[in-house]
């Protein structure tokens, strides 16, 4: 069978298992009887048997780590999921955190809408407010840009850097991983740092957060453990209500293959 066909054939049967499979088991699948060779990579469809699995284990994470209660939308959870998959195996990723930070801009800045999951553990660890650039709008973020002095927020995968000490007090810089949607991240100095308008008493007085120049600011009292947490190359997601976003990172055939070649 040719290359082409083989690859078309993967991206029906993704298309088929990424919408109907449900979860059937609280525990993480078993590997055991796994059949999985490298002998022809070039040959070797994405099997519905390693589709299945992959669903299997975004939805176990979902379900143990009570994500649904948290109000984390579930294909958001998947979609993060695939490019923390595809961002693994170009090894830039620590390999001493299993750690997946998303944040829904979709959401009200009034509502907790970023969270951090202990992808080993299916373990929630944080679910706090984030504020939005001042360019991307006022309650909620409609608005996304790369470009310098926007004063936007940026959609796309990041890789957690280094930590520095500034006027907002222990910050940490961000690598825009995504070309033409957050790759300025670093050079527009789009880091996460705390803020004063970032909290609960904010959104009592005025009804939404305060706004920031285009970094996801944090509450000032979780934000030393939350840095702390996830600093040293870990997976950011940022995700808006935009349909021109795009990116490498979201190839669902590349991220199964690279789950499944971790997994055994």
């Amino acid at each position: 069978m040719k290359k082409q066909s083989i690859s078309l054939i993967s991206v029906f049967i993704l298309s088929l298992i990424f919408p109907s499979i449900s979860w059937v088991s609280a525990n993480k699948p078993s590997f055991s009887t796994l059949k999985y060779t490298n002998k022809a990579p070039d040959l070797e469809p994405i099997t519905i048997k390693n589709a299945e699995l992959f669903v299997e284990y975004s939805n176990g994470i979902y379900n143990q780590a009570k994500l649904a209660a948290s109000g984390l939308d579930q294909e958001l959870f998947k979609k993060a999921l695939v490019g923390y998959y595809n961002l693994k195996k170009t090894q830039a990723l620590s390999a001493n955190k299993a750690l997946l930070t998303i944040i829904d801009f979709s959401k009200k800045s009034s509502q907790k809408r970023l969270w951090i999951i202990d992808l080993k553990q299916s373990k929630l660890l944080f679910n706090t407010l984030v504020a939005h650039g001042q360019g991307s709008g006022l309650e909620l973020a409609t608005n996304f840009s790369d470009k310098p002095n926007s004063h936007q927020s940026s959609l796309g995968f990041y890789l957690t850097s280094e930590t520095y000490t500034g006027k907002h007090g222990l910050s940490m810089r961000l690598e825009g991983l995504d070309q033409g949607f957050n790759s300025n991240a670093r050079a527009r100095a789009v880091v996460v740092h705390g803020a004063d308008y970032v909290s609960q008493d904010f959104v009592n007085r005025t009804g939404r957060l305060g706004r920031s120049f285009g970094c996801p600011a944090l509450p000032k009292e979780l934000t030393n453990s939350i840095i702390n947490t996830i600093k040293g190359k870990t997976c950011l997601f940022i995700s808006g209500p935009t349909q021109n976003y795009k990116s490498n990172y979201l190839d669902q055939e590349s991220a199964i293959s690279n789950f499944i070649s971790s997994a055994i």
